[in-house]
């Protein structure tokens, strides 16, 4: 049995990291040489929170999550995280495949590989604290929708988990993790249970890009299980443009986040804040060239209330700050009108006006996604334009995720001024 980590302060949202015997990946076999390529982030998810009704873990079952690649590779790593576990969680069967069917839990045939973990099958994750995988041999398309299976024998504690994944993922009775039929996942549910990143090896793309936002990142009135996030959207406009570098497009939405201030005491699920997330969310993502930054509204929107738009300027001007300090391009994205929802009051609406200005002006961001003008009614500013309204006044439809991608500057997404002239 291997244990390994990154112990983090839990319930503090302090996000600091203790390294713990952590050994160095193995490559596996039939992974292409480094020289020739590296590992980069293609799929990621922020945890937010414990799961309820999951006090023991969930011992003696198969947990199968679905997720979509942005781009793919020669091999793959994985993560697991115990975050918010509050006891040691043992997984001894850890499998990825290629689903059989768009997001249905069934293998392809010749695709089941098992995971290992410094060379041994079972590994053990400390509460707190995360496990990456040795590498594994699996040609990954494109946009792949990519099965990874865990099993743990024994309860455990509160299982980690995104809440809002809008895919559903699937569980089974038993050792079910090397089984291709997907006959035994009877139940199912939209989220994503331990699994927080997927790395891919490549040659091709040349790095990612990290989106920290909140549940217009999430996409929680995207359609389930179609993969209508904006961040999808962005990720296939990026792969069907020849001109522009190939760019994975890692997802780090939590819906209800606030960029100043950590989730409620009776809604931890929103998060800590994004300020607070940089270092665990999206810092350490492999292969991280770029930084898109959309937060602001539930500032904003939620109480107590941001009633100075200087401080959430200040705060957006930091976030861009230490993003640039470790080495990333930053973009911005302007608030969305909100006019419609049932929260909006006249004041707010002036705070999320003046903020925009400031955003637009320049000096804050390296870019700037005019997220605001992309949705909006333009014969009031105030509210979605219909077509894009999902029905809340807050939230887009597919139509308005895809309008958000569609704003998008992609030679906005480079890494400097000159790789954008040189394209």
């Amino acid at each position: 049995m291997v244990l390994l980590g990154v112990a983090l302060a839990i319930g503090t949202g302090r996000g600091e990291r203790v390294e713990i015997a952590v050994p160095a990946p193995t490559p596996a076999p039939n992974v292409v040489p480094a020289a020739q390529g590296g590992w980069l982030g293609t799929w990621s998810a922020a945890p937010s929170g414990a799961e309820p009704g999951t006090r023991d873990g969930l011992g003696d079952q198969t947990i199968r999550n679905v997720v979509r690649t942005s781009v793919g590779g020669s091999g793959l790593r994985i993560e697991l995280s115990n975050r918010y576990g509050t006891a040691p969680v043992t997984f001894t069967g850890v499998t990825v495949a290629l689903s059989s069917a768009l997001g249905g839990p069934t293998a392809h045939q010749g695709t089941m590989q098992q995971v290992t973990f410094g060379d041994g099958t079972t590994v053990t994750i400390p509460p707190g604290g995360s496990a990456i995988s040795d590498a594994t041999p699996l040609e990954i398309p494109d946009a792949a929708d990519l099965l990874v299976s865990l099993y743990a024998p024994e309860p455990s504690g509160p299982v980690t988990y995104h809440r809002m994944a809008q895919q559903p993922s699937y569980l089974a009775a038993g050792d079910q993790s090397g089984q291709l039929s997907g006959a035994g996942f009877a139940r199912s549910a939209d989220v994503w249970r331990y699994l927080t990143g997927v790395q891919v090896f490549t040659a091709r793309a040349d790095s990612a890009v990290v989106v920290i936002g909140d549940s217009l990142t999430d996409g929680i009135t995207s359609t389930p299980g179609a993969n209508h996030r904006w961040t999808d959207f962005l990720a296939a406009r990026l792969r069907a443009d020849p001109d522009v570098p190939e760019l994975a497009v890692l997802n780090q939405g939590i819906s209800g986040n606030r960029l100043l201030r950590d989730g409620a005491p009776d809604r931890l699920f929103n998060g800590t804040s994004g300020l607070r997330r940089l270092s665990t969310d999206a810092f350490p993502q492999p292969g991280a060239g770029a930084l898109i930054l959309q937060l602001g509204i539930n500032d904003i929107l939620l109480e107590p209330r941001v009633t100075d738009p200087a401080v959430l300027v200040r705060g957006l001007r930091q976030a861009a700050d230490e993003a640039r300090a470790e080495g990333l391009r930053v973009v911005g994205a302007t608030l969305a009108p909100f006019g419609g929802h049932r929260g909006w009051t006249a004041e707010a609406e002036v705070v999320r006006q003046l903020v925009n200005e400031e955003i637009r002006a320049g000096g804050i961001f390296d870019a700037v996604i005019d997220i605001d003008a992309a949705l909006s009614d333009p014969t009031s500013p105030h509210l979605l334009l219909p077509a894009y309204d999902s029905g809340d006044g807050l939230h887009p439809n597919d139509n308005g995720f895809r309008a958000m991608a569609d704003a998008v500057e992609l030679t906005d997404l480079v890494e400097s001024e000159a790789d954008a002239q040189a394209l």
